[in-house]
């Protein structure tokens, strides 16, 4: 009840004043039309579905009645195991696949405020998508070459989808084990060493599935993830510390499964997937507890 009015709230908010974005690439505010799920309009050529995975069966739900025959759904969403879950409700030929990379959050007003200096995004085919998506992949791509993002159209997006899901389960395994930002943890005596571990284990079953990261991803993530000094963390860490609900079990513990149906060994994923795990379970325990009280 709580969300659905914090959402009704920011619904108002950008009506009434628009969207705010704060940003180090350059501020703005601008009018937006609103969509809701009572009323989500369409059909629409595409769909762009941005949700947590736990949120994945909500927001399938609030966008079916968006989906027309030709309507196609361009998730942005962390990880993989959404693909599999958007392609059995709609079909492979209707699924267009999609990453970004832009740290953010949403503030109690309904503003947006970027975190940090990375700002990319790639979409493109998936081996099932039809070939109607090709067009409108193109002319989103032409929307985003005018903006400061670096905007990829991607002939293998698969290989980026697997990039990014290396980079952030290491950093949200990490971050979140360690409850401490990259900068904190490479200044432990074991820091840098157990941030290598858990990168070469999630390489490692990327590679297992066909899309081992590229020379050029691999420099920047160990870059990203062992500089000194650097305040950066994954947002499950922010979850955690606020003591909202996590996708460690759609992230970590994907990856986690996914390393050991390939036979390769997880490293320290099982210390952070554990560590989420009870986590979740103190969180449902204590919640009973004041429900009962």
């Amino acid at each position: 009840m709580i969300r659905r009015e914090r959402w009704a709230c920011v619904a108002a908010a950008l009506a009434a004043q628009g969207l705010t974005v704060a940003s180090p690439l350059g501020d703005f505010r601008g009018a937006v039309k609103i969509a809701t799920a009572d009323r989500v309009g369409g059909p629409y050529d595409v769909v762009l579905l941005t949700a947590k995975h736990y949120d994945l069966d909500a927001a399938i739900a609030s966008i079916r009645p968006a989906m027309g025959p030709s309507t196609h759904v361009l998730p942005l969403l962390n990880g993989l195991a959404h693909v599999d879950r958007l392609i059995a409700e709609f079909g492979a030929a209707r699924v267009i696949g999609g990453t970004c990379g832009i740290p953010a959050t949403l503030t109690p007003d309904g503003d947006v405020v970027q975190l940090g200096p990375l700002h990319r995004i790639a979409y493109g085919m998936l081996s099932g998508t039809s070939p109607g998506a090709r067009a409108k992949i193109e002319q989103l791509h032409a929307l985003y070459t005018k903006t400061p993002i670096d905007a990829v159209l991607a002939e293998d997006v698969a290989q980026e989808l697997w990039e990014k899901f290396v980079l952030l389960t290491t950093l949200a395994t990490m971050t979140c084990l360690m409850r401490g930002a990259v900068g904190d943890i490479v200044a432990a005596d074991e820091g840098a060493a157990l941030i290598g571990e858990t990168l070469e284990a999630c390489a490692r079953t990327a590679a297992a599935a066909g899309h081992a990261p590229r020379d050029k991803a691999l420099a920047a993530f160990r870059k990203l993830l062992l500089e000194r000094g650097s305040a950066f963390s994954a947002s499950m860490l922010r979850d955690v510390e606020s003591g909202n609900r996590t996708e460690g079990e759609h992230i970590v513990g994907d990856m986690l499964r996914r390393a050991r149906a390939a036979g390769v060994e997880p490293g320290p994923l099982r210390a952070g997937y554990c560590h989420l795990q009870v986590y979740v379970l103190r969180r449902e325990r204590e919640a009973l507890a004041r429900a009962a009280t």
